[in-house]
């Protein structure tokens, strides 16, 4: 089998989250299939690292924000059709577009009328069950299968009228980095007032969000130090953002520990009391982990506008929403204060009630999340079911 010619897999991942779920695909491809795998598209370093090549920089396409896509639309339509473009000449034996769904899943339309053969499987289903309903069954006609990773998903892709879906589950909930922190987070702990408490700063992975979210931060952790808590900072970040996250904590009272190694990340993750965080995939990578977080996030002013007549959801925190149930405070926009911030963080420090809610709320979202497999593996073979299916038909 290793004798056959490789798998030509075409993919479109443009943020660090989708990179990650990329190369996981790829390597259960690798495992189950016994060939090499060659890649084609769109990807960060994790990709590249599996032989990707990128037509271009992935971090063009993560941006975030209505201002900023349109600002650089006119470039961003430029982008999408030299991607399909690209994609549909090669003849892939199946395209994998994942998340950042105003741009993967105009590609996968493009890709869909250029070559209709090419089998198209989205990873990370659109929220179509918090917002603009209507995009279930508009992505029937360019997308075979849409790979779940909530455990609702499947029956909302259903009666929403759009493409079949597979539940993969998550590919954290099996990350050798998770369960050693969770592991570590399931250890005694010293909760005594006086002690030095560690505290995890996350500002996200975008320039926008670290921009809009540093300052008051920082400030919450003056706001902490003054009321007489002794603190040590560590904060995880990714390589793309990290020298502007060194430069914007450089005049914070308490000078946070700057971490961009993977493995030095979960170690924290296991070693902290709480974590403050920008609302995003983190907060699913600390509940699986078992830290106690509060939660913020700052819109760009039109995103503010839109956002009230488009956003349905009660929460948009992954956690909340997977239990049903508030386990972890939200603060958005003008919401955002430090003073605020710190007394929430102060109710986590200790053996609290909220601390104790949080903590079993996280262990109820261990067990639905649970498959039987690896997440990765159980999207390759829907990757490879829908490449069968294409080349019967």
């Amino acid at each position: 089998m290793a004798d056959e010619k490789p798998f030509k897999i075409a993919i479109v991942a443009g943020e660090e989250s989708g990179d990650l779920l990329g190369a996981d695909i790829v390597r259960a491809l690798e495992k189950i299939t016994g060939r090499k795998i060659q890649l084609i598209g769109i990807g960060g370093r994790h990709l590249q690292e599996l032989g990707l090549r990128p037509l271009f920089d992935g971090s063009e396409i993560a941006l975030m924000g209505f201002s900023a896509v349109l600002r650089d639309l006119p470039r961003l339509m430029r982008r999408i059709s030299q991607t399909a473009a690209a994609i549909a000449a090669e003849r892939p034996d199946c395209l994998i577009t994942i998340d950042s769904p105003d741009f993967s899943l105009r590609v996968a339309k493009k890709v869909r009328a250029a070559a209709p053969a090419i089998p198209i499987v989205h990873y990370v289903c659109p929220s179509v069950w918090a917002w603009r309903p209507g995009r279930a069954v508009a992505m029937k006609p360019y997308v075979d299968h849409i790979l779940c990773i909530l455990p609702f998903e499947v029956k909302a892709l259903a009666r929403l009228g759009g493409p079949p879906g597979t539940y993969v589950g998550h590919r954290l909930t099996q990350d050798p980095g998770v369960l050693g922190a969770a592991k570590a987070q399931g250890l005694p702990r010293d909760l005594s007032e006086d002690r030095v408490k560690t505290l995890l700063v996350l500002p996200g992975s975008r320039r926008g969000e670290v921009r809009r979210l540093i300052e008051p931060f920082g400030e919450t952790m003056s706001v902490l130090r003054q009321r007489g808590h002794r603190l040590r900072l560590l904060l995880p970040t990714v390589p793309h953002v990290a020298d502007l996250v060194r430069t914007s904590v450089a005049g914070w009272d308490e000078k946070p520990e700057i971490i961009t190694d993977a493995e030095r990340k979960w170690q924290a993750f296991g070693k902290a009391d709480a974590a403050l965080i920008a609302s995003g995939t983190v907060s699913l990578e600390l509940a699986l982990s078992g830290v106690p977080m509060v939660s913020s996030y700052k819109l760009d002013p039109i995103a503010r506008v839109i956002s009230r007549y488009l956003v349905t959801t009660w929460s948009a925190l992954l956690p909340n929403l997977i239990s049903d149930r508030t386990l972890v405070p939200e603060f958005y926009n003008q919401y955002v204060r430090p003073e605020n911030l710190a007394r929430q963080l102060e109710g986590l420090f200790a053996d609290t009630g909220m601390r104790a809610w949080q903590k079993a709320g996280f262990a109820e979202i261990v067990r639905r999340m649970a498959t039987e497999r690896p997440s990765g593996e159980i999207a390759a073979g829907v990757v490879l079911g829908c490449i069968k299916r294409a080349n019967r038909e």
